[in-house]
């Protein structure tokens, strides 16, 4: 796919991500003026792109969506959700094409029976509510005639005639449409010679002509600081000039007007560029190249030889600096994966006779964007979760004194180098007897074992593969499919999982994930001979051995009041030695990690390593996250101190 029909895709999936979340906001509320003018600019854009790029199929399917929405826009149908499911099937019809786009280069699909369907509706509705005709296009946009001078004078606004000159460009069409969205952002265009259309569609030849509204008198200046805007003129029109009404009204040719020089063009400094995912990733791997010679090279000098000592800690700022640059590249914020959540919770809330009001919180939270792509089905099982187990039917939440609608929440916050995603609603809650009761007769736990567990791992159980409460099957959720690939996922990217829930409350489903991959600080420990390497976030404290107690069996030490688990490296990995340094270590695993203390024979240095996860048969080992190379092609073990 070559870079155009690429950007063409990724801004169309973009648009109809806006499109969805708008057509949402004015199903709930049909008096929302500015998310359906948002709503039939998306369109209207989505239709002269495809038409740009020459997919007339797929331009006539974005037609026909504009065409029902302009008549709900126009206030000739009312809008309800049995037709907006309509307007949603022709938006998934749309984004079926840019898939299409994507893969073949080609529209491959028929869509003509989904757009006579649209066409269908707005013929019944037109019937059925305030039948109208329907306007031409440039009346679509609610842009008043060039000639209605007198409420342009009402508003104190002046009308200026603006010659636009584009820039040289393989796709006049398409640079012109976002021109002259840039423009209508800032000014009332009430003509353009060519039509609208026939700019957006590229039938003009290097300028064209508008009209504009406005009260401003820096029109000029500020239309050629657009970006593919090579210059602008601007001359005010006196609004009772008949002349100057003659010159839209009676011509297609360009008008040359005289004007004052606007002054020099403002040329906007460049803040951002495209960067191929490819490419991001291949400069990603040789940072992890470098920092490994890193490693190997400061382990190969020796201690006395100063000048090296010296240049490697240049080449340490030098790395570290690049690789901080990086890391900073590759995160992505939230909304990139949760702009389609919306419209998800929607169709499932309505298939299940549900009222839910769904809202994001922290969507502009930034994660690496392999980690924000892996969570992205995750996410998707939670709310479906959400949807089907936790919020009752409006009937079952009044009878328990609740309010109808029911509330589901996704947060994200960043709580240092670690992102906690929250997926919340008000619903029915866990029944933690339920859990039990099926925990034994799926044979995961006798009766007398279920009974002992507490109520914290009772609610975690809804993760273990195969597990579900629904009594029955259904299209949404019942098959024991989708929160063990949660807790995988989860836990493969160095996450953690926790469950909270209060019956008849609610449930709160909490995901604890790293900011970005591959790349961690890492403690050296001793045990047995063999070297390993402790995370420094599930670092809290590193001291002498302490005096060792036996409690319940158990081996534990106490730092001050608080006793913690003692867990021995060398009996827990199976390398028995000697211990060195008198009675050895002890690293104390932070409480949020998990409350235990390591006994190792050694605590050496700290160093940033790249991080390999196991596969294969290794994968999935308690205790163990992953493997780095260190100096001289040393494989060291990464712990995971949660599982060891």
């Amino acid at each position: 796919m070559d870079e155009y029909l690429e950007a063409f895709v990724r801004e169309g999936e973009e648009h109809v991500t806006d499109l969805n979340n708008a057509l949402l906001t004015l199903e709930s509320n049909p008096g929302d003026e500015e998310a359906m003018d948002q709503i039939f600019r998306t369109a209207h854009t989505l239709k002269g792109n495809f038409g740009a790029m020459g997919f007339e199929d797929a331009s006539d399917l974005a037609h026909a969506v504009e065409d029902l929405l302009d008549a709900m826009r126009q206030g000739e149908i009312e809008v309800t959700s049995e037709r907006m499911d309509h307007i949603f099937a022709g938006i998934d019809e749309i984004e079926g094409c840019l898939d299409e786009i994507e893969t073949h280069g080609e529209v491959k699909r028929t869509v003509r029976p989904t757009i006579d369907d649209l066409r269908d509706v707005l013929s019944e509705s037109e019937t059925e509510d305030a039948p109208s005709e329907f306007e031409d296009d440039e009346a679509a946009t609610g842009s008043p005639d060039i000639f209605e001078m007198s409420r342009l004078e009402e508003a104190n606004q002046s009308v200026f005639h603006v010659t636009v000159e584009m820039d040289e460009t393989d796709m006049p069409g398409v640079d012109a449409m976002f021109v002259l969205e840039d423009i209508t952002e800032d000014f009332e265009v009430v003509d353009a010679v060519p039509s609208v259309d026939a700019i957006e569609e590229g039938e003009y030849d290097d300028t064209f002509d508008l009209a504009i509204a406005t009260q401003e008198a820096d029109v000029a200046e500020t239309i050629t600081s657009l970006g593919k805007v090579s210059d602008a003129t601007a001359t005010e029109l006196d609004l009772g000039d008949q002349e100057a009404e003659q010159t839209f009204a009676e011509t297609d040719e360009v008008t040359e007007a005289s004007s004052e020089e606007s002054g020099g063009k403002a040329i906007n400094d460049i803040q951002s560029v495209r960067v191929d995912v490819d490419q991001l990733d291949e400069l990603h791997g040789l940072v992890e190249q470098l920092v490994t010679t890193r490693i190997k090279l400061r382990r190969s000098v020796e201690v006395d030889n100063r000048r090296a000592e010296d240049e490697l800690d240049e080449l340490d700022k030098i790395t570290s600096n690049l690789q901080d640059t990086v890391m900073d590249m590759r995160l992505v914020p939230m909304k990139k994966i949760v702009g389609k959540f919306p419209r998800l919770v929607r169709d499932l809330a309505r298939e299940e006779d549900k009222q839910v009001d769904f809202q994001i919180v922290g969507d502009d939270v930034e994660l690496d964007r392999t980690i924000l792509t892996e969570i992205s089905d995750p996410l998707m099982h939670l709310l479906r979760n959400a949807v089907d187990h936790g919020i009752e039917s409006p009937e079952e939440r009044e009878a328990a004194g609740k309010d109808p609608t029911g509330t589901i929440t996704l947060e994200a916050e960043r709580e240092r180098d670690r992102v906690n995603v929250t997926v919340s609603d008000d619903g029915r809650g866990i029944d933690h007897d339920v859990i039990r009761r099926k925990a034994v007769e799926k044979g995961i736990y006798t009766e007398s074992e279920v009974e002992q567990l507490p109520e914290q791992e009772v609610a975690q159980l809804i993760f273990h593969p195969g597990f579900s409460t629904n009594e029955e099957i259904t299209d949404v959720s019942g098959r024991g499919v989708g929160m063990d690939v949660v807790h995988d996922t989860v836990t493969r990217l160095d996450g953690s999982v926790s469950v909270e829930s209060e019956e008849g409350e609610g449930t709160t489903i909490t995901l604890t994930l790293p900011v970005t991959v591959a790349i961690v600080k890492v403690l050296f420990v001793e045990s047995g001979g063999e070297e390993y390497g402790i995370p420094i976030k599930s670092v809290d404290e590193i001291s002498r051995m302490r005096p060792v107690k036996t409690v319940d069996g158990e081996e534990v030490v106490t730092y001050g009041d608080t006793v913690y688990p003692l867990v021995r490296l060398g009996g827990a990995l199976n390398v028995p030695g000697e211990t060195k340094n008198g009675e050895g270590m002890l690293v104390k695993v932070r409480e949020s990690e998990r409350k235990v203390a390591l006994h190792c024979d050694d605590v050496r240095e700290q160093e940033e390593v790249v991080v390999k996860p196991f596969e294969g048969i290794l994968s999935g080992i308690p205790g163990l996250s992953g493997a780095a190379v260190l100096g001289e092609g040393d494989v060291v073990t990464i712990l995971d101190v949660a599982t060891l």
